[in-house]
C-alpha cells in the first residue's frame, strides 16, 4: 500500500501508524515539558522588557523638560528671600510653563525617614529650598547653561539641575536589563530549536528502516517530513499552551509584589493591551519555529539517507 493511502486512511489519529515513528507518548514524552517550560521563561522575560520598557518611556515623558532649582543658604531668613526671588524670575520667564515651590512640610515629610524629627527643625538641620519648574520645548545642554547663569546671577545661592541627568544612571541601568531580557529571549529561541532537532534527529535514528520500508512502499520526502511536523507541531502546542499559562500567572504574581512597594516609578511599568498581544505570540512563534526545525531536520537527513 503507499504511503499516502496510509496518511489518509490514518488521518484522524495524526497519519495513524506511520505517525507512531515519534518515540514519545503526547504528555508522557519530554517534548511538550521542554517546550512549555521554554515558553514559560521566554513569556517572562517578554513581559520583563516590556514593563522595563514601559517605566522608562513613562518616566521620560514626566521628567521631559523638568528643572529642579535649589537654594543653598544657610540662614532661613536669606534661605526664604532668596527662594522668593528665584520664583519671581523664573515666572517672568516666556520659555518656563510652571513654576513649583516645593513647600518646606513636603521636604519634612521625605527626610523624616532619614533625619527623624529634626527634618522639621530648619535651623538644626538646613535644608536647602526647592523649586521644581517645567520648561517649554526641547530642553539642550546650551539652554540649561544659559538659563543657569541667569538664574545665579539674581540668585546667587541658586543651584540648576535638569531632572534628566540625575536619572539618566537608572534610565543606564534600565536599558542593561532590557538588553538582558533580549538575550534571554535569543538564548530560549536557540535552545527550543537545539531541542526540536535533538528529538526529530533521535526520532529518524529510532525509525530507520521503517523510514526506508516507506521509501520503497512509494512514500515521498515531503510526506514522511510532515508526519513529523504535525507530531512535533502538537507537542509544541500544548508546551505552548501550558507555557503561556505559566508564564502568564507568574507575571500576574510579580506585579501585584511591585504594585505594593507603592512606587511611582514601578506603577509606570504596568502591561498595557499591545504587550500582552506580544506576549500571547509567544507561544505561536515559538510552535512555528518548532515545526520549521523539524521539517528542515527531517528533510535534510531524508536526503542524507538516500
Amino acid at each position: 500500500m503507499a504511503l499516502g493511502a496510509v496518511i489518509r486512511r490514518g488521518a484522524p489519529r495524526f497519519g495513524g501508524s506511520t505517525a507512531r515513528m515519534m518515540p514519545q507518548a503526547r504528555i508522557a514524552g519530554p517534548m511538550p515539558w521542554v517546550i512549555a517550560i521554554m515558553i514559560a521563561l521566554t513569556v517572562m522575560a517578554t513581559g520583563a522588557g516590556l514593563a522595563l520598557n514601559n517605566v522608562a518611556s513613562n518616566a521620560r515623558m514626566e521628567i521631559a523638560g523638568g528643572v529642579t532649582v535649589q537654594v543653598v543658604e544657610g540662614a532661613p531668613a536669606a534661605r526664604e528671600r532668596q527662594a522668593r526671588r528665584a520664583v519671581t524670575f523664573l515666572t517672568g520667564r516666556e520659555d518656563v510653563a510652571s513654576v513649583r515651590r516645593v513647600p518646606d512640610e513636603e521636604l519634612a515629610a521625605l527626610l523624616e525617614p532619614w533625619l527623624g524629627s529634626a527634618a522639621s527643625n530648619s535651623e538644626a538641620v538646613p535644608t536647602p529650598a526647592l523649586i521644581d519648574v517645567r520648561l517649554s520645548g526641547p530642553v539642550t545642554a546650551r539652554r540649561l547653561q544659559d538659563l543657569r547663569a541667569e538664574l545665579i546671577r539674581e540668585v546667587p545661592a541658586a543651584r540648576l539641575d535638569a531632572q534628566a541627568g540625575w536619572l539618566a544612571p537608572v534610565f543606564d541601568a534600565i536599558r542593561s536589563l532590557q538588553y538582558l531580557a533580549i538575550g534571554l529571549i535569543v538564548l530560549l529561541a536557540f535552545t527550543s530549536i537545539a531541542a526540536v532537532w535533538l528529538a526529530a534527529r533521535s526520532a529518524l535514528g529510532s525509525n530507520r528502516e521503517t523510514i526506508d520500508v516507506i521509501h520503497h512502499l512509494g512514500g515521498t520526502d515531503g510526506q514522511i517530513a510532515r508526519i513529523f511536523q504535525r507530531s512535533i507541531g502538537m507537542d509544541a502546542a500544548l508546551g505552548g499552551a501550558a507555557g503561556l499559562a505559566l508564564g502568564t500567572a507568574a507575571i500576574f504574581v510579580l506585579g501585584q509584589q511591585f504594585t505594593g512597594l507603592g512606587s511611582g516609578l514601578v506603577a509606570g511599568g504596568a502591561l498595557l493591551w499591545q504587550d500582552w498581544l506580544a506576549i500571547a505570540a509567544v507561544p505561536v512563534i515559538g510552535v512555528a519555529l518548532a515545526v520549521l526545525t523539524a521539517r528542515i531536520t527531517v528533510t535534510g537527513a531524508l536526503r542524507r539517507m538516500l
